[in-house]
């Protein structure tokens, strides 16, 4: 078998081009360059089988062994070229096999010599991986390859790195939608991820062959999401989205490869502890009963039938409106949080919806929701609108779909009657420095609905940026828009403050803009606001002085009278016991007063409770007492001869005992309905139910008998005056009536009728009048029984003696005959008796 063929197509290739490498197998490996070609008469057929082979070719071990003989790092490609039996038989059998026979032979010889002379030829064999050797001394870094040095180095400790095609300063582009991967000794592009090239092919070389386009990740099955999502491609990805009525679960963020969601559930919603009612019982039962029952298909109609549930219990509130102010503010507090958490709940059902829902009894709910977006959104109804930042509404880092929605209940007000306002340090100073004198809270009166605003975002303490309001006047407001001196609209919101509910506030908030019918307001915090009108409880620093110092001056000369009552002897009798004790209810409760009765947290607690209890005990014991005045008055003057008046166990018996029953009637009342004795801005008796009547009432009472006795005394007193000395002159009887008469209005009380007159707070010549008169009443008390009673200047004489060591001597001279003058007359001089 010849073997001379091997030369057929390679011949020329060698000597010009090539190096060649003796394989063992009967096998010729040549290394031509990259990119060279054979000349074109070598081309195609059996010639040119051994650089690129075949079908022809029929010697797979033999390419095997000629690319294990191939050397690491080599850049030319090899050329195989071996001799078969048949193709020699095809060279030699045909018509011009002489002269190839020839040919051949000559081709072999050069072909080795051409072997035998590189093989003899020196080379540096200290080159490194990734080189060839240049000549014995020089090394190349293949392509892809560079060395520190430069492209030929000399150095052994050169080395070839990798080119970096990917990074500076190169300047691969491999176009849109693709990254560079650098391999070693080149590089190549891919799609990034969620792309795919047009062909389906891995890589490509650059930017021209870049046809990159995104990949449908959810048709192709490629996606990652559970099976309780449903995927949504995207441009470039995809998402996995929670079906209609599922919400992700706890931990799980919705549009994730790793979202897992759950079913909406109705959430658990219970009465507020310690709250005894029927009305809320049955509401809170038909609750129960929508939560049991609920489907998340029918979202929208179980929204719609709590919201009348609500209106039910709210438009006829039954026992809750005899609730204390405590209970009723829990109720609400419980009411609108409760609302508020359901609400958002539920409208996670929804899927880029919205809807607004007016209920037959007044509330009116607008919902919206949808995907996250940018800029603002606007939300509203007849009662309310609300424009916020779509970043505000959905919260940091949420890809839910964002639920918006304002909730008005016009009915809420039955239950947030009477409640307090808070004002904040600031809004306070510039109340006090507007009207120079100090504020004590506000009474209130709701001008709008409350309304109570949710959204996805549960983090609504303080807003990255404000919210804007404007809410409608409710239409029986709009006949009262005149606001007196000391009145001011103010948007306020309920701020939860755990047992006693809740009060208003305003922290946060302020007014934009007033309108006859709508007030804009604008605030960095969420939760329910209304707009309400404030009448501030300003002080009047002249009243406030006034009664201070009138006060101090009563129960200075208070004392001075029980001292008297108990030390003088000669004036003891039923009369000074009365004196005496209407002194001590009236010293008591002066000093009660006068030390707590401004409640100045503005809650009412125990011991606000307890100074009102007090303070009801000791004035309506006053009251008795002064009624025991009259008595013994009317008995003095009216029925002079018919006996001395009552006993002194019955005095005590009608002076102590009856004001006790009123007292503890009335801590039952109150105890019975946690509400009665104190309010937010004085521990005095409330108006709720009716309670202050329980003073009043009997006042009143009193007050107008003492009136018809003081009547009577006066036309009786003109009738003894004449039967006793006809020949008096007019000017002293008319001096003497007078003084006795105003003597007489002090001690039965009857000044206290200014203060059942005074309906209106606002009346200052009412609450001045009736201020100096009240608060003197100590002072003309002392100045009537004891500096005008003439007994009783006498043992003060001697006391005063008696504490300078003087003797006494001047008070022998008294003659018995003024000590005996008749009973009727010292009845008639106040000046001489004991009144």
């Amino acid at each position: 078998m010849t073997r001379v063929c091997v030369c057929v197509c390679v011949c020329v290739c060698v000597r010009a081009r090539a190096r060649a490498r003796s394989v063992p197998g009967s096998v010729f490996l040549l290394h031509f360059p990259v990119g060279f070609q054979l000349p074109r008469q070598f081309r195609g057929g059996p010639w040119a089988s051994g650089c690129l082979p075949t079908p022809s070719y029929k010697g797979p071990a033999a390419l095997e062994k000629a690319r294990t003989a191939a050397q690491p790092g080599d850049t030319e490609q090899p050329c195989l070229v071996t001799c078969s039996p048949p193709l020699a038989a095809q060279i030699m059998g045909g018509p011009h096999h002489g002269v190839f026979l020839l040919f051949h032979v000559l081709c072999v010889s050069l072909t080795l010599s051409e072997v035998g002379a590189q093989s003899t030829k020196a080379c540096a064999r200290w080159c490194p991986l990734n080189s060839s050797c240049v000549n014995s001394t020089a090394c190349r870094c293949n392509l892809g390859f560079s060395a520190s040095s430069g492209e030929v180095f000399t150095s052994p400790s050169d080395s070839c790195d990798d080119i970096n095609e990917c990074a500076p300063p190169t300047t691969v582009s491999c176009g849109k939608n693709a990254d560079c991967q650098n391999t070693e000794g080149g590089y190549h592009c891919t799609c990034v991820p969620g792309y795919e090239l047009a062909s389906g092919a891995p890589i490509f070389r650059n930017e021209n062959e870049n046809t990159c386009q995104d990949k449908d990740e959810c048709s192709s099955g490629e996606h990652k999401c559970h099976n309780s999502t449903i995927c949504t491609n995207t441009v470039g990805s995809y998402a996995c989205h929670c079906r209609r009525g599922w919400v992700p679960k706890p931990g799980f963020q919705n549009k994730k490869n790793t979202t897992v969601c759950e079913e909406v559930s109705f959430p658990t919603w219970t009465p507020p502890p310690g709250i005894k009612s029927q009305s809320l019982s049955l509401f809170f039962e038909r609750v129960q009963n929508m939560r049991r029952d609920f489907k998340a298909d029918l979202t929208q109609k179980t929204m719609k039938d709590l919201i009348v549930s609500l209106d039910d219990l709210l438009k006829t509130p039954g026992d809750l409106e005899a609730l204390n102010l405590s209970s009723r503010h829990q109720t609400a507090t419980s009411l609108l949080t409760g609302l508020e958490e359901i609400l958002r709940t539920l409208g996670k059902a929804f899927s880029n919806d919205s809807f607004t829902f007016y209920s037959p009894g007044g509330t009116v709910l607008s919902l919206v929701v949808q995907e996250p977006g940018s800029g603002n959104i606007t939300v509203g109804q007849s009662h309310a609108r609300m424009l916020l930042d779509w970043a505000v509404a959905a919260g940091a880092g949420k890809s839910d779909p964002t639920v918006v929605g304002i909730l008005s209940i016009p009915n809420m007000q039955k239950l947030l009657s009477n409640s307090s306002l808070d004002l904040d340090l600031e809004k306070k100073a510039k109340l006090e420095e507007c009207y120079e004198s100090s504020v004590h809270g506000a009474q209130l009166r709701l001008l709008s609905a409350v309304n109570s605003v949710f959204l996805s975002n549960t983090n609504t303490d303080k807003l990255d940026s404000p919210v804007t309001f404007a809410f409608s006047h409710l239409p029986g407001t709009q006949e009262q828009k005149e606001h007196g001196p000391r009145e001011e609209r103010i948007c306020a919101f309920w701020k939860h403050d755990g047992s006693n509910g809740g009060h208003w506030a305003t922290s946060g908030c302020r007014i934009l803009g007033n309108g006859n019918d709508s007030t804009t307001c604008q605030c960095n915090h969420l939760s329910s606001f209304a707009i309400l009108v404030a009448h501030y409880n300003v002080e009047d620093p002249k009243l406030a002085l006034i009664t201070k110092v009138g006060l101090s001056l009563s129960l200075v000369c208070l004392l001075l009278c029980i001292l008297t009552f108990l030390l003088v002897r000669p004036i003891q009798g039923s009369r000074t016991t009365v004196h005496l004790h209407l002194c001590i209810c009236l010293f008591v409760g002066s000093a009660i007063f006068l030390a707590g009765i401004e409640n100045e947290g503005g809650q009412v607690g125990l011991r606000c409770s307890l100074v009102a209890g007090l303070l009801h005990y000791w004035f309506l014991a006053a009251f008795c007492w002064m009624s025991l005045e009259g008595m013994e008055l009317y008995f003095l003057v009216v029925r002079v001869f018919q006996g001395q008046g009552l006993r002194k166990r019955w005095l005590c018996l009608i002076g102590y005992g009856v004001p006790l029953v009123i007292v503890v009637i009335s801590a039952i009342f109150a105890a019975t309905y946690k509400e009665g004795y104190g309010n937010a801005l004085y521990c005095w008796l409330s108006h709720k139910h009716g309670f202050h009547w329980s003073f009043q009432g009997p006042v009143t009472f009193i007050v107008l008998c003492n009136a018809v006795i003081f009547v009577t005394t006066v036309w009786k007193l003109t009738q003894k005056f004449s039967e006793i000395n006809p020949d008096i002159k007019k000017l002293k009887k008319a001096r003497v009536l007078t003084i006795t008469a105003i003597a007489q209005l002090f001690v039965l009380g009857c000044t206290w009728v200014f203060g059942l007159l005074l309906f209106d707070p606002r009346s200052w010549v009412l609450s001045y009048i009736f201020t100096i008169l009240n608060c003197l009443q100590g002072f003309f008390l002392f100045l009537l029984y004891c500096l005008l009673n003439k007994k009783v200047r006498e043992e003060y004489r001697k006391w005063a003696c008696m504490v300078t060591r003087n003797k006494y001597s001047e008070f022998a001279t008294t003659t018995s005959a003024s000590s005996s003058s008749h009973s009727q007359t010292r009845a008639l001089r106040p000046s001489q008796s004991g009144m």
